[in-house]
């Protein structure tokens, strides 16, 4: 189990103006909501061909396709936090959270790019981020298209196309500054920046997706080049740790399904030491994502994800004195559903609950010495540009969010979760935020 007490994460960068300019189509047309990693069949077409259809303004320009952006935010809670971040304060905190420069599309003939660097407001670092390499090639088979490639990527889950799995799905942003559930799956973060992978793909009739590779622990210099110091100090991959991906996909009329499972197994060495023993981890997930794209002011989508991780603790257990059980079991549930309108306005709302194995040592802080976490998030977005007949399109993008998060259940329980009077309602935070992508 990894656990963090504090996490921020934007994910609406897959949305860049330089992918706009080489394609020649609006943001609107790749992505339901303008600007976010929600993708239309046809943005899943584009990245899946590696990001390398040329046919914009920029096709023929000698530029390399470079985006920049920048984000800001409000944050509320409830109930203010124990202890105030560094920099900040223990409650209502604007902040500047980041400022990222692209490298996002077609690199030479097949090989095209999502690479991300971003300097950190929060903490204060410049750091490589999502990062997606793809070679990619296209043929038939008989009278069927047969899509195939690789993916360099620095995250698992980073190159999945369906907005279900950890890196790009719901919610897409989030804050720093307030407190967040102590147990994650490590697919959902875990390996996240830290590692690089390589992965094997094929779509076969636009039906029928496979994938397969592995994950290896970045080196601790490596790591600290790349501005993740804190992480090179931190856990390692024991070898290898491999990842698979399948997925089944149809389109009917305005009506878009897909079904999936996905998965990673990964022996860690806590904190690089191998004397220590190793810690097992297996990560099982099914996915299912529906869209009803059948109307030009009208979108509704569905998404679903639910991951199993089998957890052998050898380190903990045997070594460490950090775990009372050997085996251990976490399970992630994350929903949502969304209506968009005009591909400007948006309605978002998502459930989310976090279940796990009673263990007085590897949770001691919890009272119920549980990971057990539930609760859901809504939200309303803003895109006033990102469509064919937008201002300055398509050089610039705008998006705006407030998003509630409200929890029934923190870290085991609705009450006194931690033994100091707090309870999971004290967490329950509003976030403001807002993107200036061009």
């Amino acid at each position: 189990m990894l656990s963090t007490a504090l996490t921020f994460s934007i994910h609406e960068a897959q949305a860049v103006p330089s992918f706009a300019r080489q394609t020649g189509i609006s943001c609107s047309g790749c992505h339901t909501q303008s600007f976010g990693p929600n993708l239309t069949p046809m943005g899943r077409d584009f990245k899946l061909n590696g990001y390398t259809m040329s046919t914009g303004s920029d096709a023929n320009s000698k530029l390399p396709p470079i985006s920049a952006m920048v984000v800001g935010s409000f944050t509320h809670l409830d109930n203010k936090l124990p202890e105030a971040p560094p920099g900040h304060h223990t409650n209502n905190n604007a902040s500047f959270d980041e400022a990222s420069l692209f490298y996002a599309g077609k690199v030479y003939s097949k090989l095209g790019a999502f690479v991300q660097l971003t300097y950190n407001g929060i903490e204060d670092i410049l750091e490589l981020d999502n990062t997606d390499i793809r070679l990619s090639d296209k043929v038939k088979l008989g009278d069927q298209d047969f899509v195939y490639g690789l993916s360099f990527n620095n995250s698992p889950t980073t190159q999945d196309l369906w907005n279900t799995t950890p890196v790009w799905g719901y919610p897409y942003a989030s804050s720093e500054l307030t407190n967040t559930p102590g147990a994650s799956t490590l697919i959902e973060g875990g390996l996240a920046q830290n590692s690089g992978g390589a992965t094997a793909y094929m779509m076969w009739n636009n039906l029928l997706y496979l994938e397969a590779g592995a994950y290896a622990s970045f080196s601790t210099q490596f790591q600290r080049n790349v501005g993740i110091a804190e992480s090179a100090a931190a856990d390692k991959i024991d070898g290898g740790a491999p990842y698979w991906r399948i997925a089944l996909q149809h389109q009917l009329g305005g009506h878009y399904f897909s079904l999936g499972t996905f998965g990673l197994r990964a022996n860690i060495v806590p904190g690089r030491d191998h004397s220590l023993g190793l810690n097992e981890y297996s990560d099982l997930g099914v996915d299912a994502n529906y869209q009803f794209l059948g109307s030009s002011k009208h979108i509704f989508e569905y998404k679903a994800s639910y991951i199993r991780e089998d957890q052998k603790l050898g380190s903990g257990f045997l070594a460490g004195g950090n775990a009372a059980n050997m085996n251990n079991r976490l399970f992630s549930l994350h929903s949502n559903a969304s209506y968009t309108y005009d591909q400007t306005y948006s309605v978002n709302l998502g459930y989310f609950r976090t279940t796990g194995s009673h263990d007085t040592l590897l949770y001691a802080s919890n009272t119920a010495m549980k990971p057990n976490s539930e609760g859901f998030i809504a939200e309303l977005d803003y895109v006033p540009f990102g469509k064919s007949d937008s201002t300055l399109s398509p050089w610039l993008n705008l998006r705006f969010a407030l998003q509630y998060t409200g929890y029934t259940k923190f870290d085991g329980a609705q009450y006194n979760y931690d033994g100091s009077g707090r309870n999971a309602s004290s967490n329950n935070t509003l976030f403001l935020n807002g993107w200036l992508i061009f």
